[in-house]
């Protein structure tokens, strides 16, 4: 943490101050006297060393705790719970008054009761309705207008929404995403929830070397997205509260906001398209720009390894499609001139079988 040592001294400081009065409470005066100063000064060096030593422990791991967990919550959350808290305080500061005229020990103790129930109660009532506290508070604006193809404006009042794409973990990741937005091809805006931007934090966080690597990967592609001028990119603070895996929340997250998902993890595609859910999966991008060749057709390549079969060649197109080369085994490392002869769409991809000419 960057402000441990300053939570060191802090926590010397707090804790010499309860040795001091501890020791003032064993000498039984204020006067540091030398009779006085057996207690007094002792108890302060032997508690201030104890406040430095145990401060990781005592400010630093709460300081850390409650960073992150104010990392986690919404900021919808955090400014409609402040604003409720004030609220609460207020209205307990205007009961507390006639409550203290009652006879002790009422009129002691109600007021720091009411503080703590009106306080609790503000807090959490605007965090639960702050859907209806914007809604009620938000100001009506006129319909927008739409533009047409010849460069008119429509005043149906239906103007044309750019729709969301929600990046997964796995995507951000994968990197091509950064390429993709860069030609244009992205038809809408890039909007990252704050639960992934926590989970890749966390897997760069990572002890184990390949999965800080991947994190420390997908926060530079963001980094990229953010540089790029023609890259509509937006980090939303919602958090569905109703699931607790990431999946589960951008699918939550997805049919809240009507908005599309782009990944690249398997499982997830399939989940969410039976939700309903657009999904825009880059490894059936990849898929689908490929070359395509019909049979009969010639090109150059290299031969690099040897196939499945005894005989078989295998080389690899620059967009990574695999050819199987029939008897091409002679030609290793070697580029020879083949001709296809049969493709296949398998689930992994595209599949080229050839013979050399």
């Amino acid at each position: 943490m960057r402000f441990a040592p300053l939570l060191r001294v802090l926590g010397a400081l707090v804790y010499g101050f309860i040795g001091w009065e501890l020791g003032i409470a064993l000498a039984q005066t204020t006067d540091l006297t030398t009779q006085s100063a057996i207690y007094i000064v002792p108890a302060t060096l032997i508690c201030g060393v104890l406040g430095y030593l145990m401060a990781p422990w005592l400010v630093i791991a709460p300081a850390r705790a409650a960073r992150n967990n104010l990392r986690a919550i919404p900021t919808g959350d955090l400014i409609a719970g402040t604003i409720g808290l004030m609220i609460g305080l207020f209205i307990a500061a205007l009961l507390s008054y006639p409550i203290a005229q009652l006879p002790p020990p009422f009129g002691s103790i109600l007021p720091l009761v009411l503080v703590i129930i009106f306080g609790y109660l503000g807090a959490v009532g605007a965090v639960i309705r702050q859907e209806d506290l914007l809604t009620f508070f938000r100001v009506s604006r006129p319909p927008a207008t739409t533009r047409s193809a010849n460069g008119k404006t429509g005043s149906h009042g239906k103007a044309y929404q750019t729709p969301k794409l929600l990046l997964d973990t796995s995507v951000i990741i994968d990197g091509r995403i950064a390429d993709i937005a860069q030609t244009g091809f992205v038809p809408g805006i890039l909007s990252v929830p704050r639960f992934v931007l926590n989970e890749l934090q966390y897997i760069a966080d990572s002890s184990d070397a390949l999965r800080r690597n991947r994190g420390r990967r997908g926060l530079e592609m963001l980094d990229r997205l953010q540089n790029t001028d023609d890259v509509e990119i937006e980090f939303i603070d919602q958090d569905p509260q109703d699931t607790q895996q990431v999946d589960d929340k951008l699918i939550s997250l997805a049919l809240t906001l009507d908005a599309a998902i782009v990944t690249n993890d398997y499982n997830l595609n399939r989940v969410a398209r039976l939700q309903g859910i657009k999904v825009l999966n880059i490894n059936e991008l990849a898929n689908a720009v490929k070359a395509v060749l019909l049979p009969g057709e010639e090109l150059p390549l290299r031969i690099i390894q040897e196939g499945k079969e005894a005989s078989q060649g295998v080389g690899f197109l620059e967009d990574g499609t695999m050819v199987v080369v029939e008897n091409g085994r002679r030609f290793l490392n070697q580029e020879v001139l083949v001709q296809v002869t049969k493709v296949l769409q398998t689930n992994a991809g595209r599949l080229i079988f050839a013979t050399p000419e």
